[in-house]
């Protein structure tokens, strides 16, 4: 695929439909919380600008957030999003190495100046000059603000690169930060979460090709269509919350019933992310509909908060207005008095049925 080419141009040569392709502008809109009068503007972009050159390093990181990349799911193929955005560079993908690897990277920064997007797996490290990671003898923090220098944005792709993540813990012997630490004058966009989610990184990067322009943020730096909720506002298990129903054991009937996961350290309710709308696998689980507690890996200093199996002190905003710790044995209390009252209400019904039977007789 040429450089010319735009992304239509190239899914109607790879045999896709404009049926699809009008499903994938219709699916990116609907992700990006955009109105319906905003789909021309998509199908307009997507069909008239060529593709996006992306520069993809790794930095100090597992390639969990790469392995959660590769993983898209959309009305389109996901090679289809990988040619779509033009991935000049990016180690756990490409066929090159050494030299030829980052001549390439070079020779799309000279190209392309001003007009890539970067894209940023992993913390960057100052500890000692930064030679606890380095790519080809240099250190990879040089190469961030050499790469970062024309690039149009910044995405710091998972928790490591948006809060150091567990390099970035206590007691941090790299010296481990965020990238934003690093690169002051580009706009950065944290997209954060241990791995985060596929399709924001993609909707965020069709965004800018759409507008020209980065997409409206929270006061955190985060794309607003995906980190303004809670993770607790749209949970699966919301309505056993407010009911006061908590699992308080892995293997109890609250957990067979799917009851709410907060005593077991669920941090959703102070965790802001997208996955219980957008969901992970083209929207088969995520980890408190599959049966464990949010560990709120979205959140700063997540590795250096309370233990992942422990609850808050508190519920937030006093929701449930008493001690969470109450709630459950209040739950079994008032379940208990029913029993009672209906072991009760059955005995006074039977002797009645029973005195009107021997009058009849």
């Amino acid at each position: 695929m040429s450089k010319s080419e735009t992304y239509y141009q190239w899914a109607r040569r790879k045999g896709v439909s404009r049926r699809d392709f009008f499903k994938f502008c219709t699916f990116m809109g609907a992700m990006l919380g955009l109105e319906a009068t905003e789909f021309p503007k998509i199908v307009s972009a997507l069909q008239s600008k060529p593709r996006l050159p992306v520069i993809y390093l790794n930095l100090q990181e597992c390639t969990c957030c790469g392995e959660s990349f590769l993983r898209s799911s959309h009305p389109l193929v996901s090679d289809l999003i990988f040619n779509m955005i033009s991935l000049d560079y990016m180690e756990v993908l490409q066929a090159a190495a050494g030299k030829q690897a980052e001549d390439v990277r070079l020779k799309t920064m000279k190209d392309h100046p001003g007009g890539y997007i970067l894209v940023v797996e992993g913390s960057a490290t100052l500890g000692n000059g930064g030679v606890y990671c380095t790519i080809g003898g240099v250190s990879s923090t040089d190469i961030l603000k050499q790469t970062a220098e024309g690039a149009a944005a910044v995405i710091a792709y998972g928790s490591c690169a948006t809060n150091a993540c567990v390099q970035g813990a206590h007691p941090n012997p790299t010296e481990a930060v965020p990238i934003r630490r690093v690169i002051k004058n580009k706009p950065v966009i944290d997209v954060p979460g241990c791995p985060p989610i596929a399709e924001v990184i993609t909707g965020t990067i069709v965004h800018y090709l759409t507008y020209g322009e980065i997409p409206e943020l929270t006061n955190q730096g985060r794309p607003k269509a995906f980190y303004e909720h809670r993770v607790h506002d749209n949970c699966v298990r919301r309505a056993f919350f407010d009911a006061g129903q908590f699992v308080e054991s892995f293997d109890d009937a609250g957990a067979k019933q799917g009851w709410c996961l907060y005593k077991m350290g669920c941090k959703g309710p102070t965790t802001y992310n997208a996955c219980a709308i957008t969901e992970w696998n083209d929207g088969v689980s995520y980890p408190i509909k599959s049966g464990h507690p949010c560990i709120g890996c979205s959140e700063n200093n997540f590795f250096d908060n309370t233990p992942f199996y422990t609850h808050l002190a508190k519920i937030p905003n006093n929701a449930l207005g008493k001690d969470v710790d109450q709630v459950g044995m209040d739950v079994i209390g008032v379940a208990g008095l029913a029993v009672v009252a209906h072991a009760g209400m059955t005995a006074v019904v039977k002797h009645s049925e029973k005195k009107a039977k021997e009058g009849k007789d």
